[in-house]
């Protein structure tokens, strides 16, 4: 019998097969600053949320 962690895998590979991102998106840094994977806006090092587009981490 398979293991949920690796139907995970499998599904993981699919997904990085087809061209899709299975990595948590977690936010970029630009100096000393946090900055929004998806607006580009740059935020304190304590930020938990954009506040330009309201992007979280995953």
């Amino acid at each position: 019998m398979a293991s949920a962690s690796s139907d995970d895998d499998l599904f993981d590979q699919f997904l990085t097969d087809r061209g899709h991102e299975t990595e948590p998106v977690r936010w970029d840094r630009s100096y000393n600053k946090l900055q929004c994977p998806d607006c580009g806006a740059l935020h304190d090092e304590d930020a938990t949320r954009c506040s330009v587009c309201d992007w979280r981490p995953d």
